[in-house]
């Protein structure tokens, strides 16, 4: 297969790892018997420093060119200033938004090497495996009105929060055809006491649910959810919700793995590349860590398994997909740790050892 990558290494510690993972999908390439064209394209705070905007105009071309879209991370203290008038993650947005990618699926399964790293007690963890579908190109994110301006002598702010029916049903239908291939069972979470836009979300859910007879279907309320994935996430499979809610709700279950720097994600919708496939973005949940940037220390486990996802999904490479996924699980089996992990390895080791993983399982086509 012949495949063309958009990379977009971004900020912070992003061109650590999306160069890991370009190696690691070279890998693949070399063992497999494919050609990955993949070209880095500026994206966020790297982007704003260099031609004055978060997402120029040629890198969303060649995103919306491309088979599949790679990116490392955005942001950082030098463009925190909430006064600023172009922020790294208005380049995140507007990427998701430009590809219509409308569905983040974000997939928790604690490694066991790794249990103890997580702040809950073991024996709640051992058997989580759950996936979460996080709406992504509408909701309080991109809902209009958007401003802040100054009226009787302070200063105000609003941000909407709006949804469509159809906006709802595509992200459900999704979630609910992943619960039946997994473990049949679909958590809906919304604010459905408070919000209109949530009832909307509760009431489109129900009807979707009648097409699916052979899932459950259970609502929680989001602050319920919160606790639950505390109290008991292994009762979870697939969870489904709103943009905002889901932003919040998968940095915590982040915890149940030990650190966000393992966990991966591919955004889908309905727009196909050139082999028939979903043009999906892939991204590690973990932000840009400025705090390490540049030391060489980066955890790529969550780009990885993103690349992972990305020859599932938008390459439909199967067999090269769980090949990576078992070269990750493998190296961490040995003990090759980064310093978030309790361990020493650096980048650079960790990926070396995942590929030397890869090539000795490796059954050329």
């Amino acid at each position: 297969m012949k495949a063309i990558i958009a990379c977009l290494p971004g900020d912070g510690i992003g061109p650590e790892v999306i160069e890991a993972t370009q190696t690691v999908l070279q890998a693949v390439a070399n063992a497999y018997g494919h050609t990955f064209e993949m070209e880095n394209y500026p994206i966020g705070g790297a982007a704003i420093d260099q031609y004055q905007t978060p997402l120029p105009p040629f890198t969303l071309e060649a995103c919306q060119a491309a088979d599949a879209v790679l990116l490392g991370a955005v942001g950082g203290p030098k463009w925190d200033s909430p006064d600023a008038p172009m922020r790294p993650e208005q380049g995140l947005l507007a990427i998701r938004k430009g590809l219509e990618v409308f569905a983040n699926l974000r997939p928790v399964k604690p490694h066991p090497r790794l249990l103890h790293a997580s702040p809950l007690k073991m024996e709640k963890i051992a058997e989580v495996d759950l996936i979460f579908v996080r709406e992504l190109t509408s909701g309080i994110y991109f809902g209009q009105p958007k401003r802040r301006w100054v009226e009787a002598g302070e200063e105000r702010a609003v941000d909407t929060m709006a949804y469509t029916e159809s906006e709802v049903r595509r992200v459900a239908k999704l979630a609910f055809e992943l619960a039946r291939q997994r473990k049949r069972k679909v958590t809906s979470i919304d604010k459905a006491n408070v919000l209109e836009t949530s009832r909307l979300w509760r009431k489109v859910v129900n009807e979707v649910a009648k097409d699916y007879p052979q899932v459950t279907l259970e609502h929680l309320l989001v602050d319920a959810a919160a606790m639950y994935l505390l109290q008991r996430p292994a009762s979870f499979d697939v969870l489904v919700t709103e943009n905002m809610f889901g932003d919040i709700l998968t940095d915590e279950a982040s915890m149940l793995t030990g650190s966000m720097g393992n966990m991966a994600s591919a955004s889908l919708g309905d727009t196909q590349n050139r082999h028939g496939r979903p043009r999906g973005l892939y991204e590690p949940i973990h932000g840009s860590a400025p705090d390490i940037a540049g030391k060489g220390i980066a955890n790529p486990v969550g780009t990885i398994l993103s690349a992972a996802l990305l020859l599932r999904y938008s390459l439909g490479l199967e067999r090269e997909a769980e090949a990576v996924e078992r070269a990750v699980e493998e190296t961490l089996n040995l003990g090759i740790l980064s310093p978030d992990l309790g361990g020493s390895a650096n980048t650079a080791a960790m990926t070396r050892k995942i590929i030397e993983q890869l090539d000795a399982a490796a059954i050329p086509t």
